[in-house]
């Protein structure tokens, strides 16, 4: 991410993320481009696509968080990860996502991060329990649109996904936003698994 706003905005927050670099991430490109095209470039949008796993809010205890988060990716297995519709998040949201399916690996990853987390005091954002979190890839973001206008949008993007792209991911990313840079740290998923 390189716009000063966002990064301004997210200061002080990380966020444990897959990122997809293959299938999953080839629609996600073509899905953003037509979006794009039709709402223009300026809607806020994700500049690489990832699917986020958690939130935090730990500027002063990242060192902590990194340890604790690396310590959980090296208990994990790879995760697999398929595409399966074009959807959305209605006002007040208004976002358009890439719906991901709910594969064995990201829900049993997603919950094992839910139980490492339980036992520690570290500030989350928004969190969400496994049986109501969408995974999903956010392509872009218009709170902004007027109603009508978003509904239209939706009624042209979303759509299942004929034959669903899948990959394997061996690694999460923890980002984090300090003195108006984004940082990462990538962390292999399965070294003790």
């Amino acid at each position: 991410m390189q716009d000063p706003a966002q990064i301004d905005a997210l200061t002080g927050q990380q966020y444990l993320v897959l990122r997809p670099t293959t299938a999953v991430a080839s629609l996600y490109r073509e899905v953003q481009d037509a979006s794009l095209a039709r709402l223009g470039a300026g809607v806020p949008h994700p500049h690489t696509e990832h699917v986020t796993l958690r939130g935090f809010v730990e500027p002063e205890r990242r060192e902590k968080l990194g340890a604790l988060l690396a310590e959980w990716a090296a208990q994990q297995h790879p995760i697999t990860v398929s595409a399966e519709a074009i959807d959305s998040f209605p006002a007040p949201w208004q976002i358009l996502v890439v719906r991901l399916a709910r594969t064995p690996s990201l829900v049993a990853a997603y919950a094992s991060l839910t139980t490492a987390l339980e036992r520690t005091d570290l500030r989350r954002l928004e969190e969400r329990t496994l049986d109501d979190w969408t995974f999903h890839l956010s392509v872009v973001y218009d709170s902004s649109l007027a109603a009508a206008e978003w509904a239209a949008f939706e009624r042209a993007a979303c759509c299942a996904v004929a034959l669903p792209p899948t990959e394997v991911i061996d690694e999460v990313e923890l980002v984090w936003y300090q003195d108006g840079v984004e940082h990462a740290e990538v962390l292999p998923l399965g070294t003790r698994a």
